[in-house]
C-alpha cells in the first residue's frame, strides 16, 4: 500500500500512523515496503522488517543541479508518533538542503541549518499541556537524522542520533563517516524532538580519490552489518536500487527485528 491509499475497510483517509482517520482500522501493509530512485541513479529502499507493526523509518532523496541529496530518519520507538516525526524530519531536511545548496550555501553550513529546521519541525509535533503554563503533557515525537550530499567537489554528511553514513569506494577500504550519539547501553544522547536540545549535527566532508558510493542507513541495517567491508561485500557491483535491495534483504534474512532503510548514492570518479 502506498502513502496515499484509502482505508481497506471503509475507504476513508489513512493517517500517518497507518490507521484510518474515520474507522480507526490498522492498514496491514501501510508503508511496509518503499522504494525511491532519482534520475541521477541514487536509490533507497525502506522495509518494515519482520517484527514491527509500523515502519517508523523515513527517507528523502532529490537531485538538484549538480547536487544529489539524501536524508534518512528513524523514529525513536519509545516516543509517541515516531513514524510521523521521521517523515516530517526527512521531508523538511531534504527540502531545506536542496534550497540552501541551490542558493550557494556551503554544504557544511547547509547541513547544520537543515538539521536545525528538521528539529524545529519535529518539536512542533509535540502536544502542549496547559494553555496558561505552556507545559507539555509528555507527548513528544522524536527521531534520528542523517543526511548525505554528493556534489562536484566531494561528499558531505551530517547526523544526529545513531543513523549512519558510510563511504564505500570501488577500490580500497571504506569507512563510517558519522559518529553515533549514544551512551550507556547504546541509549541515544541526541535526537530531534521537543524534549531534545537544539540539534548540533556531526558534519564531515570528504574528497574521495576514486569512484564509489555513499550509503545512508538506519540501525536496522548496520546492527547486522556494522563495518564498511561487510556492507560493500553485500552491495557488490549492483546498481544503487538493486544494491539497496540486497542490503535490506540481508538484514531481513538476519532476523529483521527492526525497520530497515538503506539509501545508496553513486559518487563518480570525477568527484575526486
Amino acid at each position: 500500500m502506498d502513502e496515499t491509499a484509502s482505508c481497506g475497510r471503509c475507504g476513508g483517509t489513512v493517517a500517518p500512523d497507518g490507521h484510518c482517520w474515520d474507522c480507526g482500522a490498522a492498514q496491514v501493509a501501510f508503508r511496509a515496503r518503499l522504494e525511491i530512485e532519482t534520475d541521477s541513479g541514487a536509490a533507497g529502499v525502506s522495509d518494515r522488517g519482520l517484527r514491527r507493526e509500523i515502519n517508523a523509518d523515513a527517507m528523502g532523496l532529490v537531485t538538484r543541479g549538480a547536487w544529489t541529496i539524501g536524508v534518512i530518519c528513524d523514529g525513536v520507538s519509545m516516543a509517541p508518533r515516531a513514524e510521523r516525526a521521521a517523515r516530517v524530519a526527512a521531508e523538511v531536511g531534504v527540502t531545506a538542503l536542496a534550497g540552501l545548496l541551490e542558493s550557494g550555501v556551503l554544504p557544511e553550513v547547509a547541513l547544520a541549518e537543515a538539521a536545525g529546521r528538521a528539529g524545529r519541525a519535529v518539536a512542533g509535533l509535540a502536544d502542549t499541556g496547559s494553555a496558561n503554563t505552556g507545559e507539555r503533557d509528555g507527548v513528544a515525537p522524536a527521531c534520528t537524522w542523517v543526511a548525505g550530499v554528493v556534489g562536484p567537489e566531494g561528499l558531505w554528511s551530517g547526523s544526529v542520533g545513531d543513523s549512519r553514513a558510510y563511504w564505500l569506494p570501488d577500490e580500497g577500504p571504506g569507512m563510517a563517516l558519522t559518529e553515533d550519539d549514544t551512551g550507556d547501553l547504546e541509549a541515544l544522547t541526541a535526537w530531534l524532538g521537543a524534549d531534545s536540545d537544539q540539534p548540533v549535527p556531526h558534519v564531515r566532508s570528504y574528497r574521495p580519490g576514486c569512484a564509489g558510493r555513499l550509503l545512508l542507513c538506519t540501525d536496522g541495517l548496520w546492527r547486522h552489518l556494522p563495518d564498511a567491508a561487510g556492507l560493500r561485500t553485500v552491495l557488490g557491483e549492483a546498481d544503487p536500487l538493486d544494491g539497496a535491495r540486497a542490503l535490506v534483504s540481508y538484514a531481513l534474512e538476519a532476523g529483521g527485528q527492526d525497520n530497515i532503510t538503506a539509501l545508496v548514492v553513486p559518487v563518480p570518479a570525477a568527484t575526486g
